[in-house]
């Protein structure tokens, strides 16, 4: 058995090859940009690699080159169920609705007509999202009829560019502040007001629908609830001053005792549900429990957060370290033990 593994700087490769050597698992680096990526795995038996949704590379062929290479038989991570909605909140719209999950209620029209025919009809605040976007970029709040208005003649006129460089500027500013940023990056993100990022010319300008979530009032807070290989690990992000998202801000809350076991629940269940490899579902708590705002297969935290403790399907709380990119490794080799 020999694992194939992408390997890249900004991603979990260093974690699961640091696990391949620490477990005597057979691995191989492969580099999926060359042409030859299929030539390079046929002494392998699985796949992984942590493409990215802002790299103009990864967006170009990552899921399918994963998806050819499953089709083919080999083990992948991520898998299709796990990864082709990655980054589509409209996708995640219909997937966790086709469940019945607990989703925050959404509305996608793909006619201006129709938008701006609920638009009159409906209450006020709602959130405008773009299908891409993660820690809170490309996510507006529309306060009143004339602001979604504006946003849906713009959804269906000129668009919206992906990269939304002035938000993510004044994200790089408030982290540069918390010492989680270097003045290099600001200077890179002022930089990118003037020149467009190769994934901003890659990935075009989204337009041609306009989607919209209810805004749930009175959350200081979001969760997040992440599933791996039927374990959750959680987290509270507090809500950014002066704005209504959490996601990006860099505020985080480690107190388990804080966290809705409902939403670990849940969890367990739509991964269950979608036969998942892993899942970061955001959740904010309304007058009938949590819902979901989004899922991503992909995760982002501070190393202190791997120190305090996981769930498992029992519900079963294990306090200590634990190492989610270990998980990941075994759930492969797990796999690809039981295929052969």
């Amino acid at each position: 058995m020999k694992i194939a593994i992408h390997h890249s700087e900004v991603s979990f490769s260093s974690y699961w090859i640091e696990y391949c050597k620490e477990n005597a698992i057979d691995y191989k680096v492969v580099d999926c940009y060359r042409s030859d990526i299929i030539q390079q795995l046929a002494d392998c038996d699985a796949l992984m690699w942590h493409h990215h949704h802002m790299f103009a590379k990864d967006i170009l062929f990552a899921k399918q080159l994963l998806y050819s290479l499953e089709m083919a038989g080999k083990i992948v991570f991520p898998d299709f169920r796990t990864g082709w909605h990655f980054d589509d909140k409209v996708g995640q719209k219909y997937l966790l609705e086709s469940i019945n999950a607990p989703l925050v209620p959404s509305y996608v029209f793909y006619s201006k007509t129709a938008a701006l025919n609920w638009v009159r009809k409906t209450i006020f605040p709602k959130v405008f999202k773009l299908r891409g976007g993660s820690s809170g970029a490309n996510v507006r709040l529309a306060a009143n009829y004339d602001e979604a208005v504006r946003l849906i003649n713009r959804a269906f006129g000129r668009g919206f560019s992906n990269y939304n460089s002035y938000g993510i500027l004044k994200d790089r500013i408030n982290h540069y502040r918390k010492g989680k940023e270097s003045f290099f990056g600001v200077i890179k993100g002022v930089g990118h007001l003037f020149i467009r990022t190769p994934y901003s010319r890659v990935a075009g300008r989204e337009r041609g629908y306009a989607y919209f979530q209810d805004f749930i009032p009175g959350n200081t807070h979001d969760i997040r609830i992440t599933y791996v290989a039927d374990r959750i690990f959680a987290l509270r992000r507090r809500v950014r001053k002066g704005d209504f998202r959490a996601s990006g801000g860099g505020m985080q809350e480690h107190d388990m005792s804080r966290i809705p076991i409902e939403a670990v629940k849940i969890g367990f269940s739509v991964a269950e549900q979608l036969k998942l490899q892993t899942a970061a579902f955001d959740f904010v708590i309304s007058e009938t429990g949590p819902l979901i705002v989004e899922v991503s297969y992909g995760f982002g935290y501070d190393p202190q957060q791997f120190d305090f403790g996981y769930w498992d399907r029992q519900l079963k709380w294990h306090e200590g370290k634990f190492n989610p990119y270990g998980w990941m490794v075994d759930l492969v080799v797990n796999q690809v033990a039981q295929k052969q």
